[in-house]
């Protein structure tokens, strides 16, 4: 049984625990390398083409925007097909309520049909906000199954927590 992590993650300036502080890999990015060493499973990152700001606050505007206009930010590679895995992980940051408009980009060109899928989101107090519902209609025909919630600052401490959900 296979299984490959589909993720976004940004470094760079970042909200954690009321305080912006500069990370030099995202939290999403953490979590996914746990999955990979726990799991053994492959690691896809969605990456924009054009990089979002370095800058949080001006970077929070650029993803309200794109939410706005419901827009596909281009992706640098696209993955083509998941056929080789069973187990699709799903990881983003929650960005105005759910997943980052280039994880539309990518996860609309994919066919989650008989695939297990589990989502799993970084945040700062909002949890998975609306995304489940996004979820549900980008991995139509995928077996979704419940997500893994994480604070960015517990990040570095989650790795147990990650390995219990993983075994669910």
């Amino acid at each position: 049984m296979s299984s490959l992590v589909i993720y976004f993650s940004r470094a760079g300036e970042n909200y954690f625990g009321g305080e912006l502080k500069n990370i030099e890999r995202g939290n999403t990015e953490v979590i996914a390398e746990y999955i990979r060493e726990l799991d053994g499973a492959d690691l896809f990152k969605v990456e924009p083409a054009v990089e979002y700001p370095a800058d949080y606050m001006k970077c929070i505007d650029v993803a309200k925007k794109e939410q706005q206009e419901d827009a596909r930010p281009e992706i640098k590679e696209t993955l083509d097909d998941i056929d080789a895995y069973d187990t699709i992980y799903i990881g983003f940051p929650n960005w105005w309520g759910t997943l980052p408009m280039v994880m539309f980009t990518q996860l609309e060109q994919l066919d989650f049909t008989g695939k297990t899928v589990k989502p799993f989101v970084t945040h700062e107090g909002s949890g998975f906000g609306s995304s489940q519902k996004d979820l549900d209609k980008l991995c139509a025909g995928g077996e979704i199954k419940k997500g893994l919630s994480i604070p960015g600052a517990n990040v570095s401490a989650a790795k147990d927590t990650v390995k219990a959900w993983i075994d669910e």
